[in-house]
C-alpha cells in the first residue's frame, strides 16, 4: 500500500459567524478558492495535478449547496480538469475529507490531492438545511434526538461534570489560544483572506475573548436549560433513553461551548512520488483513520470509541500518542476524552480549541489536523491523534506520524 504524506496544512482566520463579522461579505466559495490558491501558489504545482478536490461542509444548502467543492475549484485558479466532491459527516466533514483523500492515494487512486472544508455560519446558518434526523418525527422519536447541546448536558450529567468543571476548561482555552497567538504558533497556517480588490480583511482569529475568567463565565445563564425542561420538553426524551439519571445537570453556556464563526482549511496530500515530482518535502505521514457511530441521543461521546478503535486497528495503545488534538464542541466532550483516557490536559489542545477561536463546522476536522501538525513540529513530537465529535452519533479519528 503507498503511504500518504502531508505535505502542506493551512487554514484562514475565523471570523465572527455574525452579520458584523469580518468575513460575512465572503461566500463559502470564494472563502474555499482562496484556500486552493494559497495551496497552489506555497506549493508550486500547475495543471492537472492533483486527482480531486474533496471539501467538507455540514450544511449544504443555498450558495454552500449543490457540489460546492467544484464550485471552489471553478473559483479559484487551479485548472479546470481538477474535479471536486463534496462530502457531508457533519462537523467531521473537513477531517472526513481528508481521510478519503489520504484513503484513495494509499489504495493507488491518484497521487495528490487537496482535501479540507467550509462553513460560512453567518450567512448559511446552522440547521437551515432542514436535517430529517432533528425534523422527521419517524426518525426523531424513534432515535430519541435532542439538541446537541442538551446531549453535552447529559453527558456533563453522565460522568460527574461540574459547571465549574465546564467553566475551568473553557478559561484554560482561552488562555491558551491567546498564548499561541502571542508566540506565533499559528503562523506558519494562517494565511489572511482579501476582499474581491485584495485588500485585506483579516488576518486572525476574531472570535477569542482572552479576558474570560471563572467569573465572567459564572455569570452566564445555562443556554439548554430552557429547551429541555420547557416544550418541547427535551429533557424529558433524554431520561426516556437514560432514566438511571434523576436529572440532566445544565452546565453549558454560550462561554463553554464551541463559537459560530467562518471559516476554512485545507490540506495537500501525496505519495512519495507526488512530492518527488513537485520538490516538495513531507511533513508527516497519514498513519491510521477511523470513523464510527454511537449512541444519537447523547451523540457527542463519538472521540472514546473512535479512538478506542483506531488504536486497535493500528496496533497502538494510547501512551504511544504524544499530543491529541480534540474538537471542543463543548466543555464536556473533552472532559470525557481526558476522564476516559487519563490524558494529561498537558499533551492536549495545547493551543486552545473551538471554544476559544471558534467551530466552522465543515472546516474543524482539517484545522485541528492541521493544528496539530504545527504542534508535533514545533515541540519536536513524532505521534499525534486527532479527533471530533459528529452530530447524530458519530467519531472520526486521523493519527499523523512526522517524517
Amino acid at each position: 500500500m503507498t503511504d500518504a504524506y502531508i505535505y502542506d496544512a493551512i487554514r484562514t482566520p475565523r471570523g465572527k459567524g455574525r452579520k458584523d463579522g469580518s468575513l460575512h461579505e465572503v461566500t463559502a466559495a470564494r472563502l474555499s478558492a482562496q484556500v486552493l490558491d494559497t495551496l497552489k501558489d506555497r506549493n508550486g504545482f500547475e495543471g492537472h495535478a492533483v486527482e480531486d478536490v474533496i471539501w467538507g461542509n455540514a450544511t449544504q444548502v443555498g450558495e454552500q449547496g449543490g457540489c460546492l467543492a467544484r464550485t471552489a475549484v471553478l473559483a479559484s485558479t487551479l485548472d479546470e480538469r481538477i474535479p471536486g466532491l463534496s462530502i457531508n459527516r457533519f462537523c467531521a466533514s473537513g477531517m472526513e475529507a481528508v481521510n478519503l483523500a489520504a484513503n484513495q492515494i494509499r489504495g493507488g487512486a491518484g497521487a495528490g490531492y487537496i482535501a479540507g472544508g467550509v462553513e460560512c455560519m453567518s450567512r448559511v446558518p446552522m440547521g437551515s438545511d432542514g436535517a430529517a434526523v432533528a425534523v422527521d418525527p419517524s426518525i426523531a422519536m424513534d432515535s430519541y434526538f435532542v439538541p446537541q447541546g442538551i446531549s453535552a448536558d447529559i453527558i456533563a450529567t453522565e460522568y460527574g461534570f461540574s459547571r465549574d468543571d465546564a467553566d475551568a476548561f473553557a478559561v484554560e482555552s482561552q488562555k491558551r489560544a491567546a498564548a499561541a497567538w502571542e508566540d506565533g504558533r499559528f503562523a506558519k497556517s494562517v494565511f489572511t483572506v482579501r476582499d474581491i480588490n485584495g485588500l485585506p480583511i483579516l488576518d486572525r482569529d476574531e472570535y477569542m475573548r482572552p479576558g474570560t475568567d471563572m467569573q465572567s463565565l459564572g455569570a452566564l445563564n445555562p443556554a439548554f436549560e430552557a429547551m429541555g425542561t420547557t416544550m418541547p420538553g427535551f429533557d424529558k426524551v433524554a431520561l426516556m433513553k437514560y432514566p438511571h439519571l434523576a436529572a440532566i445537570n445544565h452546565v453549558h453556556t454560550a462561554g463553554n461551548s464551541s463559537g459560530i464563526v467562518d471559516g476554512a482549511a485545507g490540506l495537500l496530500l501525496g505519495s512519495k512520488a507526488f512530492g518527488e515530482k513537485w520538490g516538495l518535502k513531507p511533513r508527516a505521514r497519514i498513519k491510521a483513520t477511523a470513523k464510527i457511530g454511537t449512541d444519537p441521543t447523547i451523540m457527542l461521546t463519538g472521540p472514546v470509541p473512535v479512538t478506542e478503535k483506531i488504536l486497535a486497528d493500528s496496533g497502538m495503545a494510547i501512551g504511544d500518542i504524544d499530543l491529541f488534538e480534540v474538537n471542543e464542541a463543548f466543555s464536556s466532550v473533552v472532559l470525557r476524552f481526558m476522564q476516559a483516557f487519563d490524558v494529561d490536559h498537558g499533551k492536549l489542545n495545547v493551543n486552545g480549541g473551538a471554544i476559544a477561536m471558534g467551530h466552522p463546522l465543515g472546516a474543524s476536522g482539517a484545522i485541528i489536523i492541521g493544528t496539530l501538525l504545527d504542534e508535533m513540529e514545533r515541540a519536536d513530537k513524532g505521534v499525534g491523534l486527532a479527533t471530533l465529535c459528529v452530530a447524530s452519533g458519530m467519531g472520526a479519528a486521523t493519527i499523523i506520524e512526522r517524517v
